[in-house]
């Protein structure tokens, strides 16, 4: 559902979050005095997470990349950004996210400290409740999105760090694998938790599923690019974008028939299937343009008919 556009960026909500909403409420209605209370609660960590987000997104296109989507869902948020393939852009991109989440540590900490002076425990303890579960919410997102697992904010940033030292496939590879330890402590961690709580063991378990998805989805990719490292580059062409020659092998997939092709070989044209390509991805940093763009050289003519 979409619920505004801001500094040019979509904001969607994902339907199934009113449904962790209404189940939230029902767990926590002893909390509060009011189901008001409880709803505030999620509207609090609706803004904490979106205000995550667009630390993401603004970063991105401060450091030249493309940002335009964020999707909110229950568990948490997604920024849809595309930083240059670069580890300093990569890693400002990813790391702004925590670092609202940093800032916000102190301005909270600030109201806390405020509401217990004045004594609102005591005169008001709904708004003290309220007040404190936010600071809360807060630090534990914080706590959680820098745990060193791949595709957490803290393992994307152990990622752009090593791929200062080991380049931008192994750096993928390791963080991957130490990602694939850190989902099996989860999973282990959701096992134990089950005796206290089940609802809360179930969502850790989701939570370490959807990691394992992306480690196993990060794996393929760092492969991808290990096989990409090791080909040679096509002379004569360049990306528009971050000027980095192609690669010179079938590593294009037609969308039609889903055979890989070399698209600078055949004209972004599919040999397999005759399906055209307005435009041609780079590899490296992800930017899709015509491919009459590309040429460093001037193209060749176009072969004579026969008379």
């Amino acid at each position: 559902m979409r619920l505004f556009r801001l500094a040019g960026i979509d904001v969607y909500l994902h339907l199934t979050w009113f449904l962790l909403l209404l189940y939230g409420i029902s767990i926590r209605s002893k909390e509060f005095s009011s189901h008001v209370w409880n709803a505030l609660e999620y509207v609090a960590l609706f803004g904490i997470v979106l205000t995550h987000e667009f630390g993401h997104a603004l970063a991105c296109r401060q450091v030249g990349g493309k940002a335009d989507q964020i999707i909110l869902w229950p568990l948490g948020g997604v920024a849809y950004v595309a930083p240059p393939q670069r580890p300093g852009a990569v890693l400002w991109s990813i790391a702004a996210g925590p670092l609202v989440n940093v800032v916000l540590v102190p301005i909270l900490s600030i109201f806390w400290f405020a509401a217990s002076n004045a004594g609102l425990d005591e005169t008001i303890p709904n708004l003290y409740q309220f007040i404190r579960t936010v600071w809360i919410m807060n630090c534990v997102l914080l706590f959680f999105n820098l745990l060193p697992i791949y595709p957490l904010d803290g393992g994307q940033i152990l990622r752009a760090l090593l791929w200062f030292l080991f380049g931008r496939a192994q750096s993928l590879m390791i963080a991957v694998v130490i990602g694939f330890f850190g989902v099996a402590a989860l999973a282990i961690f959701a096992v134990l938790l089950w005796t206290t709580s089940a609802f809360n063991s179930i969502w850790l378990a989701v939570v370490a599923g959807f990691m394992l998805l992306n480690c196993l989805s990060g794996l393929m990719q760092a492969r991808f690019l290990v096989r990409i490292a090791k080909l040679p580059h096509r002379a004569g062409f360049a990306c528009p974008s971050c000027k980095q020659p192609p690669v010179v092998g079938q590593v294009w997939r037609c969308a039609r028939c889903f055979k890989p092709f070399d698209t600078f070989e055949n004209s972004a044209v599919c040999p397999n299937c005759g399906a055209g390509f307005p435009t041609t991805q780079c590899l490296d940093c992800g930017t899709a343009s015509p491919i009459s763009q590309w040429f460093t050289s001037p193209p060749p003519p176009p072969p004579r008919p026969y008379s």
